[in-house]
């Protein structure tokens, strides 16, 4: 059975006014969306019974790889790096400037702890990459950025015989996906609760899922639920009957 994927039908007086006006309420490039034509529409006869155009835009997911397991957050009584474990730091920022030198990339790294949000999980350690034309170490959807952090963790987290939560940024790009997650979980409420049917999101990895959450927990109209296992969970939104 084929999965519903995340899309918005747009109604216009043409196929070309459709597409572009999906675009800008999705905020994304039309490469990105794969175009569907539901209905041609009709000019009529002498201009009586005109029926515009009605045009489904989907959003294309790229699934994780499935050899690069997602980090899920670890229990909450896990225990959490100490701020001055300058050790993690180092070793971090070195395993990095080691694995780009071998890529044959030049960027400036700076490693730091950040922020614990919640009581008893583990502090990220953030890592920020910078340079000239980076794209290549963010890949597709940030597959290869994915590989890159999965292969730090398990490197530092052998060297410190202990896990360590690596977190990696490339020129922004996180925030970037943030916002766009953000304001495509907006869109995804907005088309449940007008059409009262439940909307699923394309399979996402963890981090991804729980933006989709936070951004629409607050919404009174609509609940989000995690289901699907492995590399295939996605968020659905579900809306509320009042």
């Amino acid at each position: 059975m084929s999965e519903m994927k995340t899309s918005l039908e747009v109604i216009a007086p043409s196929v070309e006014e459709a597409i572009a006006q999906g675009v800008e309420e999705l905020g994304l490039p039309e490469e990105e969306l794969e175009v569907e034509v539901l209905d041609e529409g009709s000019k009529g006869f002498l201009g009586l019974g005109t029926r515009q155009v009605r045009v489904r835009l989907t959003v294309r997911f790229q699934e994780p790889p499935k050899e690069i397991p997602q980090y899920e957050e670890p229990p909450q009584d896990e225990e959490a790096p100490e701020m001055d474990d300058e050790e993690a730091v180092r070793i971090a920022h070195e395993t990095i400037e080691e694995l780009l030198n071998r890529m044959g990339i030049k960027a400036n790294v700076a490693a730091q702890w950040g922020e614990l949000e919640p009581p008893g999980r583990i502090r990220p350690l953030l890592i920020d990459i910078r340079g000239d034309d980076l794209s290549i170490l963010i890949g597709r959807r940030g597959e290869t950025l994915s590989a890159l952090q999965y292969i730090t963790r398990l490197i530092v987290g052998k060297e410190l015989k202990r896990p360590v939560a690596v977190v990696i940024d490339i020129e922004g790009y996180r925030a970037r996906r943030e916002g766009q997650l953000r304001r495509l979980a907006r869109k995804i409420a907005e088309q449940a609760i007008e059409t009262g049917r439940t909307m699923n999101l394309e399979p996402m990895p963890a981090n991804e899922r729980r933006i989709i959450h936070v951004e629409l927990k607050d919404n009174p109209k609509v609940e989000t639920l995690s289901i699907g296992e492995g590399n295939r969970r996605k968020v659905t939104v579900v809306p509320l009957q009042e």
